[in-house]
């Protein structure tokens, strides 16, 4: 990330620390270390407004690749790590990236994918040592052997650079979301900046947990507030709910963003843990990605204090809606209200849906984007007169004027020509004790067309059988129309969920509708 003027106020103080190893770099190491790759991507033949990628797990070198990137006018494509050479190939050649960035852990993935990303030109491998020179693959070398060479200075010409992320694809391919990019020095950041960092108290010394994938948005823009800021980020390789914990309370953070699903993680420690750790140095924490349950988010607030917020907000820059702790706890269940952006509430016909009504989520687009090198699905998410935008978000709006997520479009169940949205089922069950993870669905009926499906991950120690099964329906029915309950339960080891905490549902849905003629994926 770029760090700017705070390298000069702060040289000595730390930039980021990764949470295990404990690897401290300071805002001096980070400069020299960005400019030593911002002028290898310009010795590469890469000018402003190219594009390069990166491919690893989160490690010490990630963010002196953002920050080359922000320093040098390029767009950089941080893809999930947990990609196929499939997956992998389809995004870098998509992407039109000349350079490759990865680890040696995702080395193997990356030379199945290589042979098909004819642009690239060069791949960094860090810590890649002898693994690289046994590859004898000329466009591959180490890391720091590569980068050792160039200056530590900046560039004489610095631009802004930024992201060009791509969807997660858990409806299809995924889409690289490419915004303008203005002629602006690296250190005029784009306005959503001064947005952001107004909206989530940041400061200089602020001291940042990230536990959270670095190739992921918001841990993207987090870093990026907390480096402007002058503050420390403490990074973690993986999440795991008592160490953010322990965390927490190590390195006094004052600022912090998660997912439901941490959330979750947390709340079903034993109650000896959870009060094991000290965790009053933080000030603000703030949490997105998908719907979070009431009950889970009540807990939390009793927790931590009524320093969580909440957002909604997509990656394409649609919109942004957003609440404080109070503002939730006086309208359970929202997402907030709309500070960018105009948002529509659209029923099938493209009308206004009524008050309190669910209905697609429009908005009249905060900031200009394209998918990058896909008119035709451009197309498709814009009206017919191109001035509002959507990306298939349900939801409706209160008449104090707060949204409420209700689910995906895609995921909505057709049965019996009743519309069902399985999200408020899947935050029902997942406050279950015995639950550690839901999805909910429709599959296949002759008479109804689809029924409710749900598919859990139960605790650790719990029997997946039939009495826990009828347990489960019980519960749902105790708490929501039956309706709107599943029909049947079956049981899994793990749940295909993101590490952003985006639960990904193809894969299920699609094996219940194989052989039916059809599929309900969209």
């Amino acid at each position: 990330m770029y760090a700017g003027n705070r390298y000069a106020q702060h040289p000595d103080r730390a930039a980021f620390i990764m949470a295990g190893s404990g690897e401290t770099v300071t805002y001096a190491e980070h400069e020299q270390r960005t400019n030593r790759l911002a002028h290898l991507l310009r010795a590469e033949g890469l000018r402003r407004l190219d594009h390069f990628a990166i491919f690893m797990e989160n490690n010490s070198r990630y963010l002196e690749c953002n920050g080359a990137g922000e320093r040098s006018g390029l767009y950089y494509t941080c893809i999930n790590s947990y990609l196929t050479a499939d997956e992998l190939a389809y995004i870098v050649d998509n992407s039109e990236s000349q350079v490759l960035i990865t680890s040696s852990p995702k080395l193997p993935v990356v030379q199945a994918a290589l042979a098909r990303c004819p642009r690239v030109r060069r791949c960094l491998v860090v810590d890649g040592g002898d693994a690289v020179r046994a590859l004898r693959d000329p466009r591959c070398v180490d890391f720091v052997e590569a980068t050792s060479g160039h200056a530590g200075t900046p560039l004489a010409d610095e631009w802004l650079g930024t992201p060009m992320l791509y969807s997660s694809g858990t409806t299809g391919r995924p889409k690289g979301i490419l915004r303008p990019l203005p002629e602006n020095p690296p250190s005029q950041p784009l306005p959503l900046f001064h947005f952001l960092n107004a909206l989530w108290q940041c400061k200089d010394g602020m001291r940042y947990l990230c536990p959270a994938p670095l190739y992921h948005s918001a841990p993207q823009a987090n870093v990026s507030l907390t480096i402007r800021n002058g503050g420390t980020v403490v990074i973690m390789e993986h999440f795991d709910a008592e160490a953010c914990l322990a965390l927490i309370e190590q390195h006094r953070i004052t600022h912090i963003q998660l997912v439901p699903t941490m959330f979750s993680r947390m709340l079903k420690l034993p109650e000896a843990v959870r009060r094991r750790y000290d965790v009053s140095s933080l000030q603000i924490a703030v949490h997105a990605a998908a719907p979070c349950p009431v009950p889970v988010k009540e807990q939390m607030i009793e927790w931590w204090g009524p320093i969580i917020h909440e957002y909604y907000g997509a990656t394409e820059g649609l919109g942004f809606t957003a609440c404080n702790s109070a503002e939730w706890l006086s309208h359970k269940g929202t997402v907030g209200k709309v500070l960018l952006g105009e948002l529509h509430v659209l029923d099938e016909h493209r009308q206004p849906a009524p008050k309190g009504q669910p209905g697609e989520l429009w908005f009249k687009t905060a900031t200009p984007f394209v998918y990058f090198n896909d008119p035709e699905r451009t197309q498709a998410s814009r009206s017919a007169d191109g001035t509002m935008t959507t990306v298939g978000d349900v939801g409706y709006l209160d008449d104090d004027g707060y949204l409420y997520l209700t689910d995906r479009s895609t995921f909505m169940i057709i049965s019996g020509g009743v519309n069902i949205y399985p999200q408020e089922c899947e935050n029902l069950l997942i406050t279950h004790p015995q639950v550690l993870d839901a999805a909910v669905f429709g599959v296949p009926n002759e008479d109804l067309g689809e029924e409710v499906k749900a598919v859990v991950q139960p605790m650790p120690g719990v029997a997946a059988d039939a009495e826990l099964a009828r347990s489960l329906i019980a519960f749902c029915r105790d708490h929501l129309a039956h309706m709107k309950c599943p029909k049947s339960i079956d049981f899994t080891d793990a749940l295909p969920r993101l590490p952003t905490g985006k639960l990904y549902k193809k894969p299920l849905r699609d094996a219940y509708w194989q052989g039916h003629g059809k599929s309900r994926i969209v």
